[in-house]
């Protein structure tokens, strides 16, 4: 099949890979100029009617995600059309590798890299299955690493939609990936999805998969019957809380296994993330469990959250420290993820900040570098977030509209505290 110079309204630029039944482009989007990533299905890849019809199920499918899926750990499907016989997926365009390049025994990643990976898709997921959806063939060649660590899960083709009873198929997934209730071709929920995660999580540990066989009936027999062998038999670094985690994502029994992905995530997290606040370096998995436990988010999405990462910088800092002083020109603002601070002005005290207060934010509402009004300095050990101006303004418009609120919301308050102190003081 030669390069087309168009596929619809896209300019297709190169190739960027082919399989038997598709053809991936990079192209462009001549309205917004974004590169995109266009996946063009090819008709005389089917060996068979019965499998062409399984395609064009599994196509309406993933066209039926155009929107739906708009989460930072989930590659966007952007349009989705037919013309004529040729059938295309457009879908941002994201840079790295496949996770099976990870999966083999000389290629590990770092233990809590990977952690860090699979906590990131189990937000993912359970965003996923709060629009009605289950993934349904979970495995590393459907989770991209990008090139600055971040990931990526992509292919929906195969997903359940809960709500449309026509596209939900039998026979589809990764025989290896999963679930003992997939095998059996039960009714499916998300939990289907987190035996498929946990055998990732398995794989991308050892390098090795927790059923081998050498044929299919073979490999659904050990499934529905086996136990898997300890992870820590393949690899001795993995700690037994991990080894815990990884076997509960892969019980057989439904009551056993994880029931939600907030388990799933609030166990990886508190194994990845250690109390001693002298830590300097602090997960991703740590700062989004954080925020969603500050007030100062309250009413945030969850991918919101996530945008939050983006723009922000983490510290653990010890006590006696100076985090801005009066007179500094600055042009950051600060929250305090957790600890204490004092606030003083020409050496008095004027305030005391914990957990969840934030300073420097007017900063970010005068829109320049301004100088600062007072001295705020540790007074326990603290984690801060940091936020440039710079960036909150170059951020999505509804995470900025969540921090105007929330920044009004904290003068009105202090402005009425101002008048209550001036009142007193005049009586």
């Amino acid at each position: 099949m030669d390069k087309p110079l168009n596929i619809g309204k896209y300019t297709v630029l190169d190739e960027l890979g082919r399989g038997a039944t598709s053809v991936v482009y990079r192209g462009i989007d001549p309205f917004s100029g974004r590169e995109v990533a266009i996946k063009l299905f090819n008709p005389a890849g089917f060996s068979s009617d019965e499998q062409r019809r399984k395609f064009e199920k599994l196509f309406v499918t993933e066209s039926t995600m155009v929107g739906k899926l708009n989460h930072p750990h989930v590659v966007n499907i952007l349009d989705a059309s037919v013309e004529g016989e040729h059938h295309y997926i457009v879908m941002e365009l994201v840079k790295g590798k496949a996770l099976d390049e990870h999966a083999d025994p000389d290629h590990l990643l770092p233990i809590p890299q990977v952690m860090q990976i699979i906590f990131k898709c189990c937000t993912a997921l359970d965003f996923a299955s709060r629009q009605g959806i289950i993934h349904r063939d979970i495995k590393p060649a459907n989770i991209m690493l990008l090139e600055g660590g971040e990931i990526k899960i992509t292919d929906f083709g195969a997903a359940l939609q809960l709500d449309m009873e026509k596209t939900q198929l039998a026979g589809v997934g990764s025989p290896a990936y999963m679930s003992p209730e997939q095998v059996r071709e039960e009714l499916l929920t998300h939990q289907t999805d987190i035996y498929s995660l946990g055998v990732v999580l398995y794989r991308l540990l050892t390098g090795r998969l927790p059923y081998e066989a050498e044929n299919a009936y073979t490999l659904i027999h050990k499934i529905m019957n086996d136990a898997p062998q300890d992870v820590r038999a393949l690899r001795q670094e993995i700690s037994s809380e991990l080894a815990r985690i990884v076997h509960k994502a892969m019980e057989k029994n439904l009551t056993a296994r994880y029931r939600n992905w907030a388990d799933f995530a609030a166990d990886l997290a508190a194994c990845v993330s250690p109390s001693r606040v002298s830590e300097k370096v602090v997960t991703d998995s740590e700062k989004f469990n954080a925020l969603k436990a500050l007030a100062f988010f309250e009413g945030f999405s969850e991918v919101e959250l996530w945008e939050v990462l983006r723009v922000s910088e983490w510290r653990k800092l010890s006590s006696g420290i100076a985090l801005m002083k009066e007179g500094d020109i600055g042009n950051s603002f600060f929250i305090l993820a957790d600890g204490e601070v004092r606030v003083t002005k020409l050496q008095k005290l004027l305030s005391t900040l914990k957990k969840g207060d934030c300073f420097g934010e007017m900063a970010y509402i005068e829109q320049s570098r301004s100088a600062r009004s007072a001295t705020i300095t540790s007074s326990t050990e603290v984690m801060l977030i940091k936020i440039k101006a710079d960036a909150l303004m170059q951020a999505s418009d509804n995470l900025q509209l969540k921090f105007n609120r929330r920044f009004l919301r904290i003068l009105v308050r202090r402005l009425a505290s101002a008048n209550t102190e001036l009142a007193s003081l005049v009586a």
